[in-house]
This record gives structure tokens, C-alpha cells and sequence, in this order.
């Protein structure tokens, strides 16, 4: 027995075009985030993170009940918890160099599979698991 409701709400088309509109533009800054991470001296500023988290942040009450919300909450997760994991590791880059490179290298590899895996589901139009 499957105790768990979602509540679906009807939404128009234009709506639903405009979240995915969101999505990608969302996504495409994380995206471009991710790659440059992994790449070193390439780092992009910290602004465009920030863009995609305000789009993020702004655009997710319209996506509630519907497959969108999903990807609203993927993005919204991996950037809190990459956040996190290069505050809590940053100390192995002032103790050590390569500790911390390789602690970088493995948190931005994660964030960049998560990112992809959100696209490649948004592509499908399918709803991440959250």
C-alpha cells in the first residue's frame, strides 16, 4: 500500500513553458558553474551561481504540483550541499594543497553528474526523485 499523495494542480500550457523556459536557463548556469569548477583556473564568479539560485528560489512556487518542482528541488539541493562540502573541505587547501585539490575535484565531479542527470531528465520531461 503506497501511503504517498502528490497533489497535481492543473497548470496551462504557457506556464509549463515558461517553468521549463526557467529550468534551462537554471541549469545552463549551473551547468557552466560545474564544468569550470572541475577545470582548474577557469572558475567563473560567484555571481552566476547566485543568478541560478535567485531563478531557483523565485520561480519554485509556481512549479508546485507539477514535475517541475522536482528539478526546482534537485538544483536547489546539489548547490546547498556543494556549498557545504567545499566550506567543510576548504581547510585541507590551507593545510594541505593536494588534499584539497583532490576534495574539490570529487565535489565538483558529483555536482557536475547531478546537473547533467537533472538536464537529461528534463529533457525526457520527467520528474527527479527528491
Amino acid at each position: 500500500m503506497n501511503d504517498d499523495i502528490i497533489e497535481v494542480r492543473a497548470v496551462d500550457q504557457a506556464t509549463l513553458d515558461g517553468l521549463n523556459a526557467w529550468g534551462w536557463v537554471s541549469y545552463v548556469l549551473h551547468l557552466i558553474v560545474a564544468i569550470t569548477a572541475v577545470l582548474p583556473g577557469a572558475q567563473v564568479s560567484v555571481a552566476v551561481l547566485l543568478i541560478a539560485l535567485v531563478i531557483d528560489l523565485v520561480k519554485r512556487s509556481d512549479a508546485v504540483g507539477t514535475w517541475h518542482a522536482s528539478h526546482f528541488t534537485w538544483r536547489l539541493r546539489s548547490m546547498i550541499w556543494a556549498g557545504v562540502l567545499y566550506v567543510v573541505t576548504a581547510p585541507l587547501w590551507l593545510l594541505f594543497i593536494a588534499p584539497g585539490w583532490i576534495a574539490w575535484c570529487v565535489i565538483s565531479i558529483w555536482f557536475l553528474y547531478r546537473i547533467v542527470r537533472g538536464m537529461i531528465a528534463m529533457n525526457k520531461q520527467q520528474p527527479l526523485p527528491v
